[in-house]
């Protein structure tokens, strides 16, 4: 797929066949553009365009397709595939344009963040007890996701080994959600004594005893709510990369959940 094949199809049909809106991908050409003119060194031409250098990299996070596949399409070596996804990964990172919102920003005082945990089933590793999931039955990553409703903004993405519980990592991580007046979670943090005045969890149903109708009302306000974080976990996941077991190195799953979830805070704002 060429970028001057996609010319002819509208703005709607665009973003399902690319995986981004057309204004999105305008803006990341930019930012490779500038990428290149930046360098000291401009080295042998790339046989593909920019914009076939970000439709290869969007078809490899959104599809997940094998590199060789990928070789074939774009009459490319595997190994040139390979290069030219962390090129152009590497040039979207660090623009900062699709960096995370900064963390000192100013809340009022009913303001509440939601967080909730996604995982990624990766390949066997050697030492197996490190990512092995109880949930899942699978070796995986966990990411832990912080969303802002009212910036309608992921504000922070941390990434874990899959043992780990929830609220492990919750703890672990504690400055990313002090700052936060109010968080919105589910059960799995009812043990966060640290921040149990700003925690808003649902009720608990005590054995062989009813909830008040009260409590009721709570549990679902809170639900209707945070139900939010599983629509942004879902816009996430749209990218196979993150749905599929995950074939690469671990190290650079970091940097593309990053990388993702800038692409979706800027699709939500715009």
């Amino acid at each position: 797929m060429k970028y001057e094949n996609l010319t002819r199809f509208n703005d709607e049909e665009f973003k399902r066949l690319v995986g981004v809106p057309r204004p999105l991908f305008l803006k990341m050409v930019s930012v490779l553009q500038h990428a290149e003119l930046a360098k000291k060194k401009s080295g042998r031409p790339h046989s593909l365009c920019l914009e076939d250098q970000l439709l290869l990299t969007l078809n490899y996070l959104r599809c997940y397709r094998t590199q060789i596949e990928l070789s074939a399409d774009y009459n490319l070596a595997e190994s040139n595939v390979n290069r030219t996804i962390q090129k152009v990964e590497n040039a979207l990172i660090q623009s900062r344009i699709f960096a995370l919102p900064k963390r000192n920003q100013k809340f009022n005082e009913g303001d509440y963040v939601i967080v909730d945990v996604t995982e990624s089933q990766i390949e066997r590793p050697k030492k197996t007890k490190k990512f092995y999931s109880g949930k899942k039955k699978k070796h995986t990553l966990k990411t832990q996701v912080i969303f802002n409703p009212q910036l309608k903004q992921i504000v922070s993405i941390q990434i874990e080994d899959g043992r780990k519980h929830d609220l492990n990592i919750a703890r672990k991580h504690l400055k990313e959600m002090i700052i936060y007046p109010y968080i919105m979670a589910d059960l799995a943090y009812k043990g966060f004594h640290q921040i149990k005045s700003k925690l808003l969890i649902p009720i608990k149903k005590p054995n062989n005893l009813s909830l008040p109708q009260i409590a009721k009302q709570i549990n679902q306000e809170i639900s209707r709510r945070r139900i939010t974080i599983e629509h942004i976990n879902g816009k996430l996941k749209h990218f196979r990369i993150l749905t599929e077991r995950h074939r690469n190195r671990r190290k650079r799953f970091g940097l593309r959940m990053n990388l993702i979830a800038g692409m979706v805070n800027w699709m939500l704002l715009n």
